[in-house]
């Protein structure tokens, strides 16, 4: 197991290097004439990018002093993304290369088709005068005045080989893309999030509770980057849609009650006719999940640990996440769900959507989800819809819908590209209506 593990790590480390090598290449190697200061300030950038990147993970997952997480965490994460979209940029401008240079090639070429001038006539020798030729040796004799040499011109800048002109065209764009990338998309994360609507029907779901409304936020993740400021933002947000209901299906937070206590504290202006409901996630059991259970409970929200609860006209169910089987404390859908009436419809509270087949197993109605952001930085959709069944949305398996939100917040880079964050707003349906 260790053998695999250094193994694995040797890979990721030979990827990662050639990626950065790659990268400093193409956007200053190839971009300037000789070595000197731009490559060495380009190498410094990349490098000390990454280990600014790696070093802020660790301070955050080893628990560091949190200032020095808030430092780290900034110029790292971002730089994380950064590169990212410098390196899909720069691999894009391959294609465009050999298309720029062909361009560059035929308007050269067509400048120099131009028709050549005709040759001027040789003018007619004239008669010399006897006694002519020894004028120049008289003259040389008498040491006549000679005009002085004009100076020679300074030699003009050495314009840019067509190549190295081509490096810079497509350097500059990808720094450009990638810039305004990453930009747009972490102003998306700090201005907060979206709100969804979305209508589910139930077909065990009474009359009476059509048009029930469930506000669904997931991965808000405050921690170094997003803060007591953001958190405000969402609980606005959610108050603003008036809900019946609400729930928050976990990685809430990024660290400990002590450092991160005053960023959640505004989760206690949460309003709901029928209150606030709270199940874990993977990040509270890396930031100590016991005593984040009791600090939402001591701000109004109510944590499902494996639990239930019978509202007026259906159960809601909450389950721990499976990051809690380390600690002992692990999903157990037995105790949640075993002894209910099936005749009622059930939503169940499960942070990761692979929890759905014990929710169908277990006969409940909807699933309400989080853990996969969208995918949070695109093509990061692919590799979540490798390790999840629905990486966002609303989706049936068997008798049981699942609806996966991609989250308030962001996890490392407060960034998102393809995946905007969200709010939403569960509407359910009756059939009977």
């Amino acid at each position: 197991m260790v053998i695999l593990f250094v193994l694995l790590l040797l890979v990721v480390l030979a990827v990662l290097v050639t990626a950065n090598w790659y990268l400093w290449r193409r956007l200053f190697r190839d971009t300037t004439r000789a070595p000197g200061p731009v490559r060495r300030a380009g190498a410094v950038l990349i490098a000390g990018g990454w280990v600014l990147a790696i070093t802020a993970l660790v301070a955050e997952r080893t628990g560091a002093p949190f200032w020095l997480q808030r430092t780290l965490a900034w110029p790292g994460f971002l730089w994380m993304a950064l590169s990212i979209y410098l390196l899909l940029a720069v691999a894009v401008g391959e294609v465009v290369r050999p298309l720029l240079r062909r361009f560059l090639e035929r308007r050269a070429g067509a400048g120099t088709a131009v028709r050549q001038p005709e040759p001027e006539p040789v003018p007619e020798l004239q008669s010399v005068p006897a006694g002519a030729a020894s004028l120049p040796e008289q003259e040389t004799e008498q040491g006549p005045e000679q005009d002085p040499q004009p100076a020679s011109p300074a030699p003009a800048p050495a314009l840019p080989s067509r190549r190295l002109f081509v490096s810079r065209v497509v350097g500059g764009g990808a720094a450009v893309a990638a810039l305004g990338t990453v930009g747009h998309g972490t102003y998306g994360v700090l201005n907060g999030p979206t709100v969804k609507r979305v209508t589910v029907p139930l077909a065990k779901l009474p009359r009476a509770a059509h048009g029930y409304r469930i506000a669904v936020v997931s991965d808000i993740h405050l921690g170094p980057v997003l803060g007591r400021g953001f958190a405000q933002r969402v609980v606005d947000t959610i108050n603003g849609t008036q809900p019946d209901l609400i729930a928050v299906v976990g990685d809430l937070v990024d660290g400990s009650v002590k450092d991160l206590g005053p960023a959640a504290a505004p989760l206690s202006q949460l309003k709901a006719r029928h209150g606030a409901y709270f199940v874990t996630g993977n990040h509270e059991y890396f930031s100590g999940a016991e005593q984040w259970v009791e600090e939402v409970r001591r701000l109004g929200l109510r944590p499902l640990e494996n639990d239930r609860t019978e509202l007026a006209h259906f159960d809601l169910a909450g389950v721990n996440d499976v990051a809690g089987e380390s600690e002992g404390q692990g999903p157990d859908f037995a105790k949640a769900l075993g002894d209910r009436d099936t005749a009622r419809a059930c939503v169940l509270l499960a942070h990761q959507p692979v929890q759905i087949h014990d929710a169908v197993e277990h006969g409940v109605d909807l699933q309400l989800s989080g853990h996969t952001h969208g995918g949070q930085l695109w093509p990061g959709n692919l590799i979540a819809a490798a390790a999840n069944p629905t990486v966002a949305g609303l989706e049936r398996y068997g008798d049981t819908q699942l609806y996966v939100s991609r989250g308030a917040g962001a996890w490392g880079p407060p960034t998102r590209v393809g995946a905007e964050s969200d709010i939403t707003v569960i509407e359910l349906a009756s059939r009977q209506a």
